[in-house]
């Protein structure tokens, strides 16, 4: 399998949009931590023709350690979605489910923040999860399609990254 720098931006782009709609859950719990949206506008630099620098892994690794600090679970799955996002641009072309949870985990996430802003409505992640499978580009598609298919798992997350896979094959 390949992947070049241009079907990152395309996932990067796609992740950060993703991750930002869930950003203002994050900055309603700490409105002074900074990093989530520093990592957005990270990768949103990425896919603009930037490039994959240590800053940009900084960035990343930073809103996930947001996500650990933060002691609340909206807020730390709003700032994963970030730090997941920023981390796009790193997928490697290893056919693994884990490499592509760095392209599927902001969507995922940003399901699970706002189910947990809903007191746990699955109705509310699955609707998020539609959005995102709606918005995803042909190429976003074609990068997924590359990786194994996902099983649905046992837990509520992994029954959002197996919807948001599968609706991203069709």
């Amino acid at each position: 399998m390949t992947l070049s720098e241009e079907d990152l931006r395309l996932v990067g782009l796609w992740a950060a949009d993703c991750a930002e709609r869930v950003l203002p859950l994050f900055e309603a719990k700490a409105p002074t931590d900074t990093r989530p949206r520093e990592a957005i506008e990270g990768i949103r630099a990425f896919a603009r023709g930037g490039k994959r620098t240590a800053r940009l892994r900084s960035l990343a690794l930073a809103a996930l350690a947001a996500a650990r600090e933060v002691g609340d679970p909206v807020a730390t799955a709003a700032a994963r979605a970030a730090g997941l996002a920023a981390s796009a641009a790193y997928m490697h072309p290893l056919e693994t489910l884990d490499q592509a949870k760095h392209g599927l985990g902001p969507a995922v996430y940003g399901a699970r923040a706002r189910e947990f802003a809903t007191a746990d409505d699955p109705g509310v992640g699955d609707e998020e999860i539609r959005w995102a499978i709606e918005h995803a580009s042909p190429a976003v598609r074609e990068v997924v399609r590359r990786y194994p298919v996902r099983g649905p798992g046992r837990s509520r997350l992994d029954s959002l990254y197996y919807q948001l896979d599968a609706g991203l094959r069709l």
